[in-house]
Parts: C-alpha cells; sequence; structure tokens
C-alpha cells in the first residue's frame, strides 16, 4: 500500500520496515520532499558556496619508478591534511569500473520485493545486507540512500550468497583493489617509521565489504542530504564514484585548500579511485592522518550510484596507536580498546562528524 507521504510512520513503514527505500517513494512519483527527511538547515549542504578541490590524481604507476618518492609525499601531504585524495593507473581496470557502475543501477532497477529479500531481518544471509539510510530508528531526518552491503570471507561464499545482479563484478573490484590498498599502507606506516610486514598489514585490513549506495533523483536537493558528515570507521576506504558528482569533504586545519570547516567538493574523475583515511588508520597513527568527514548531496537530474570498498581490522583485533609513533609524540592520544566495542558504537547512533573518534579518545590528550 502507498503510503501518505505526511505520516511519519507510514512513511517510515513503506521505505524501511517493507523495504522500499527510498527508490520505491520516488518510484511513486514526488513532487516535494517528504518532511522525514528534510535536514535541519545546519545539515543542508550549500553547493554554491563549495568549492572544487582541483588538486590532481595521484598516479600509483609512478610508485615504482625515479618519482617514488615524490609519490610517497603526494600521498602523505593528503593523509595529514585532507584524508582523501584520487588515484589513477591503480590497477583496477577501467572497463570493470564501467560494469560495476551498470551492476548497481540494475540491482537497484529491480522491483523492491527483489531486494527486500536481504534487509537484515530476513536475510538469507548475514555476508548480505539492504537497507536505507544509515540508523534510520535513530536519526531525526533520514538520508536520501539505499544501500546493499556485501562482506566478504572467501570468493566461495561471495559467489554463493552475493546478489547475483553484481556478485561477479564486486568480487573483481574487491580482489583487483587490495594490491593497492597494501601499498599504499605500506607507504603510510613507513612514513611513520614503522616497517609492518604482510600478516601485520593483512590484520589491519581482515575485514573486507564492498557497499553499492543508491541515491535516487531528489525533487529538491537542497534540504536533504545523500549521506550526513561522518567518517569511515575502519582502516582505508576504496570509492567509485559515477560521473554526477556530490562528494564533499571537510577541511580539518587551515591549508591552500581552504579554511578550517569549509567543505570542498571531490569532483568526479573518469577512471580514478577516491582513497579516504579511516579512524582506524587515524588512530593507529596517533592522529597523524585525518580520517576524512564526509558527506553526499544528493541531485535532481539523474539517480547517482556510488561503490565503495570498507577494509578494516577484523572484530577481536586490539588497536592503539602505534607505539613507535607513540614514542615519538611522548605521549597516546588514544587508548587501547577492541574493534568490535568501537564497532558497536559506531553503528548505534546517527552520523554526527567524527564523534565516533570520542570512544577510543584520551581526553587530556
Amino acid at each position: 500500500m502507498a503510503p501518505s507521504f505526511d505520516n511519519g510512520k507510514s512513511l517510515f513503514d513503506f521505505v524501511v520496515r517493507d523495504g522500499n527505500g527510498v527508490k520505491g517513494i520516488v518510484d511513486l512519483g514526488l513532487s516535494k520532499v517528504p518532511q522525514a527527511y528534510i535536514q535541519p538547515p545546519e545539515e543542508q549542504i550549500d553547493k554554491e558556496n563549495a568549492s572544487k578541490h582541483g588538486q590532481p590524481p595521484i598516479d600509483l604507476s609512478r610508485l615504482d619508478g625515479p618519482d617514488h618518492d615524490e609519490v610517497v609525499k603526494e600521498i602523505v601531504r593528503a593523509s595529514e591534511t585532507l584524508g582523501f585524495f584520487q588515484v589513477v593507473n591503480h590497477g583496477v581496470p577501467v572497463d570493470l569500473l564501467e560494469s560495476l557502475k551498470d551492476a548497481a543501477h540494475t540491482f537497484f532497477g529491480q522491483p523492491p520485493e527483489r531486494k527486500s529479500v536481504y534487509r537484515k531481518e530476513v536475510s538469507p544471509t548475514p555476508l548480505v545486507r539492504y537497507g536505507t539510510s544509515f540508523v534510520p530508528e535513530k536519526e531525526k531526518a533520514l538520508e536520501w540512500k539505499d544501500y546493499i552491503s556485501m562482506v566478504y570471507t572467501n570468493d566461495a561464499e561471495a559467489l554463493e550468497h552475493w546478489p547475483v545482479e553484481c556478485r561477479e563484478v564486486a568480487l573483481e573490484y574487491l580482489k583487483t583493489s587490495l594490491e593497492m590498498v597494501k601499498k599504499l599502507l605500506h607507504v603510510l606506516t613507513e612514513n611513520l617509521g614503522v616497517k609492518l610486514d604482510d600478516s601485520k598489514i593483512d590484520a589491519l585490513i581482515g575485514r573486507k565489504t564492498v557497499n553499492m549506495n543508491f541515491y535516487p533523483t531528489c525533487p529538491n536537493p537542497d534540504l536533504t542530504v545523500g549521506v550526513g558528515r561522518h567518517s569511515d570507521f575502519g582502516t582505508l576506504t576504496v570509492l567509485l564514484q559515477d560521473g554526477i558528482g556530490g562528494l564533499y569533504v571537510n577541511i580539518p586545519e587551515d591549508t591552500d585548500i581552504g579554511k578550517r570547516g569549509d567543505w570542498v567538493e571531490i569532483p568526479p574523475i573518469h577512471g580514478a579511485l577516491v582513497i579516504n583515511i579511516g579512524d582506524m588508520l587515524q588512530i593507529l597513527s596517533n592522529g597523524r592522518y585525518k580520517s576524512a568527514e564526509h558527506r553526499v548531496r544528493t541531485t535532481s537530474t539523474k539517480s547517482r550510484v556510488s561503490i565503495p570498498i570498507f577494509t578494516i581490522p577484523k572484530p577481536t583485533e586490539k588497536i592503539a596507536p602505534l607505539p613507535q609513533v607513540v614514542e615519538k609524540d611522548g605521549v597516546a592520544r588514544y587508548r587501547e580498546f577492541v574493534l568490535g566495542d568501537y564497532m558497536n558504537n559506531y553503528f548505534g547512533n546517527p552520523h554526527e562528524g567524527k564523534k565516533s573518534l570520542d570512544f577510543a579518545r584520551i581526553n587530556s590528550a
């Protein structure tokens, strides 16, 4: 049954509980944004006043040549300032990236009943979850996004349990990205004066998830957000944007990019992948690297997709600043914790900037 757009409970049940998602209400025909999706003014994204990030993408093929040191500097500088950078020649075939976007549109273009079988309450597998917004039960305003989340355990289980519409291409995307992720982590940890062997690097990315995000067209993008202000909680995120754009990053300190607190748009570059630092890397580096606070704007012209890979330690892993970095800094800025506890806190609260880091922060630091 179609919901009343003005009745919060009716809308919530239709979108969240029945699994129709935002796409479900958009497909019914919308002339205005329902009240449940209107963000408070301070959370709305002012597109006109945001600058565009003009830094060229980092060419990762140069890491293996005479320009190695220069490329390391570019990676480190981006990680210490914005926490975001784009890369090309990353080892993931560009035609695979195009196939990924097509697969995402195919999955979300299905009737609601084909997607809602993966809702948390009914999914036939704990490896796949379909949902909408972030923590809809706790949010003051819902986010204008539907998603499918696919946890990787091994190839066989991915090919058995991930949705047939996207399983092969999503798995290939993950597998071809991992070499780049490991290379970047070696660069970033060695810059801290820490040489980690492959088993330690593998422990930092012991759990891997591929998400596909779908942002349907919105009648009034100025009132909504696709994703609210947050940082990713993991180690490194790899993100494929489509050509529409809408990703905004908050500038943590005054730099030549802009002033502290300003929002800068990360424009899509064909064939490039976006890399962003997660909370775990900020903690491991004792605050040297910055997990990027970011958010996503909706659009009125065309539905948008984005496809992140989240690489995180296993939930049982103990996390703390690297001892060599603490020794150099003279103080630990974060306490040791078990990652699963951090995850429970992160996923138990609505998006609120980088507040998730307070869970581990030592107050006197």
